[in-house]
């Protein structure tokens, strides 16, 4: 009996210099430099686009409550100057019956703001930077804005001041 055997010849390369060269290397950095330049103004812009909306909904909410209590109250709850939301009495008016809980601060952390004479009310955010571009009653000149540091203002059941379009850091 024949057995046959099969030897395989492999041909085995062997690279001199194992790893990658320097040129490869600082292409591979490049590629990964480019891609962070456009990706992380992007990124940065709409992380704040989310908090404007947050801050928005928020707003909108605490006005659906307003409009709420009024119409069991016939009054806004009264606030005669603008103060944060948190530090005024609208908090206990609010909650649980009106808002199971009350958002005190925007989507940048800043405290939400509110005002009424009992007959209208304003409230809203300062914005990205926290610093008062005017007074929820005096509010810029309205209408949409096109920057992060703007006020958000809400008055009476609608925006009076609202971020649109592309915003400018």
């Amino acid at each position: 009996m024949q057995r046959n055997q099969v030897i395989m010849n492999s041909k085995v390369s062997v690279r001199r210099n194992p790893g990658f060269t320097l040129i490869e290397l600082l292409i591979v950095v490049a590629i990964i430099g480019v891609i962070a330049a456009i990706a992380i103004p992007n990124l940065l812009n709409a992380m704040d686009r989310g908090k404007q909306k947050r801050t928005m909904a928020d707003v909108r909410s605490l006005g659906t409550a307003l409009e709420t209590y009024a119409i069991d109250n016939t009054l806004y709850p009264s606030q005669a100057s603008e103060t944060d939301v948190a530090a005024s009495s609208l908090v206990s008016a609010m909650e649980p019956i009106y808002m199971a809980k009350t958002t005190p601060r925007d989507g940048w952390g800043f405290p939400l703001r509110y005002q009424s004479n009992g007959l209208v009310y304003s409230s809203g955010s300062l914005g990205k930077d926290g610093a008062a571009g005017g007074s929820l009653t005096m509010a810029g000149l309205g209408g949409p804005t096109t920057n992060f540091d703007c006020d958000i203002v809400f008055r009476e059941g609608m925006f009076v001041q609202w971020p649109e379009g592309v915003q400018q850091d």
